[in-house]
């Protein structure tokens, strides 16, 4: 199945909060006839904008084909939540690399967040970026947990942007039934995913590069130099540049078998109005403790918007409402019945492990995929540590890279149906609490 067509109209956003909101921006021309570059980055989002803009700031030519619309995939329709550290918690990356390995990694994502926060800053981004990200937990061991792990960054890493959170601190930031305590990163950040992407497009396009929409890439030739083929036209480029996360498709099978297309669902309810105080008192994120992640914060009009509901296949379901309805009136019973003005999904990428996949798929081509759930911050840093070994500076890439990212089993073709019994399972153990 072509998830960039399974669930979606060509050429246009989905139905949701963010698009209405957006700050529009004209369509990019198709790709017709022969383009020559010396680098075609392949997808529109977070990872192919950030490669793309600091490619040409550093004087290069570059293509970026997009199947649909930059910022269409999940880079327009996340969460919005700009986290600290990686996808995977620093303790579980100390065992599994080793402390200077694990310290690299969180020096890394601290430069994530600068980023993207610089790039906001430097190209005047309206994406109402706010400060704060919570992290709450169900039981009062996983509390204890959350509270460790702030003692161990602090004392090991020296963050100290971490509000502990007991359950009376913790309904000050969230009064949710559902949450016995956690932390509130103020480190972290929140933002208008899609207003973010758009204003990456401007910037790159300001810096020289070539855009084209509706650029369905179906073949690439790795020679030197490649050529990358659509419908209607083809390029011819000194390097590639994969930055497809979950739409990758067919086009690198030894990629695909590392990372895995999965959806997830997102409503925005009617403005709330001072009731939003009922909800989140400070204008922070929230995301919790369940396998299945639920995932919150207010727009800056006062909706909730409340990410969660689980999905087996790559449909989206028809009633996408009611699947979010179902977690969020556990965290918030009050808004049982509230309206939702919008309801939307989204295909993101995941990994065995919830580490990114950067991978040297060729002499001349890198990739970048499989974010899990982290992509707002390691897109972009991914991105820009892919331009950086284009020119030869590959130390940030290869450290990235040299995390082990195990293929799924049964490879690309058995992937789907193992991810269903393995979240069945998980899921689970979340409505139960274990």
């Amino acid at each position: 199945m072509n998830l960039l067509f399974a669930n979606d109209h060509r050429g246009a956003y989905p139905d949701s909060w963010y698009a209405a909101t957006a700050t529009p921006m004209d369509r990019f021309d198709p790709l017709k006839g022969a383009h020559k570059a010396d680098i075609c980055v392949i997808g529109g989002g977070y990872t192919g904008l950030s490669a793309a803009l600091h490619l040409a700031q550093a004087g290069r030519r570059v293509v970026l084909l997009e199947a649909q619309r930059v910022g269409f995939g999940a880079s327009g329709r996340n969460g919005g939540q700009l986290g600290s550290g990686q996808r995977v918690e620093q303790t579980a990356l100390e065992k599994m690399l080793g402390r200077d390995h694990a310290r690299l990694l969180w020096t890394m994502a601290e430069e994530t967040k600068d980023l993207c926060k610089s790039l906001i800053a430097d190209h005047a981004i309206d994406c109402h970026l706010k400060p704060g990200v919570a992290w709450t937990a169900r039981a009062q061991s996983d509390v204890d947990d959350l509270h460790r792990y702030a003692d161990h960054l602090s004392a090991t890493y020296g963050y100290d942007r971490i509000e502990v959170l007991d359950h009376a601190g913790l309904q000050g930031v969230c009064p949710s039934p559902a949450y016995r305590g956690g932390i509130l990163d103020m480190g972290a950040a929140h933002l208008h995913p899609l207003n973010f992407a758009l204003g990456l497009a401007r910037a790159a396009v300001a810096a020289g590069v070539q855009i084209f929409e509706g650029a369905a890439v179906h073949n690439i030739d790795k020679g030197a130099p490649a050529k990358v083929q659509t419908d209607a036209g083809h390029v011819m480029a000194d390097h590639v540049i994969l930055a497809c996360n979950g739409y990758l498709g067919g086009l690198e099978r030894k990629v695909a078998t590392r990372v895995m297309p999965i959806n997830n669902f997102i409503a925005a309810t009617e403005p709330l109005g001072d009731d939003a105080n009922k909800v989140l008192p400070r204008d922070v994120a929230v995301a919790d403790d369940r396998f299945v992640v639920n995932y919150f914060r207010l727009s800056h009009d006062k909706r909730l918007l409340f990410g969660g509901g689980e999905s087996y296949g790559y449909r989206f379901p028809a009633d996408i409402g009611a699947k979010v309805r179902k977690p969020m009136a556990e965290v918030f019973p009050h808004l049982r019945d509230v309206k939702f003005d919008y309801a939307w999904g989204g295909t993101l990428a995941i990994t065995m492990n919830r580490m990114p996949h950067l991978a040297r798929v060729a002499p001349n081509m890198l990739s970048a995929s499989g974010y899990s759930g982290h992509g707002v911050g390691n897109a972009v840093h991914a991105g820009k540590l892919m331009a950086l070994a284009v020119q030869g500076d590959g130390d940030g890439f290869d450290t990235m890279a040299r995390v082990p990212t195990p293929s799924f089993p049964g490879g690309a073709a058995l992937r789907n149906p193992l991810l269903i019994l393995a979240m069945s399972w998980y899921a689970t153990r979340d409505r139960l609490g274990i």
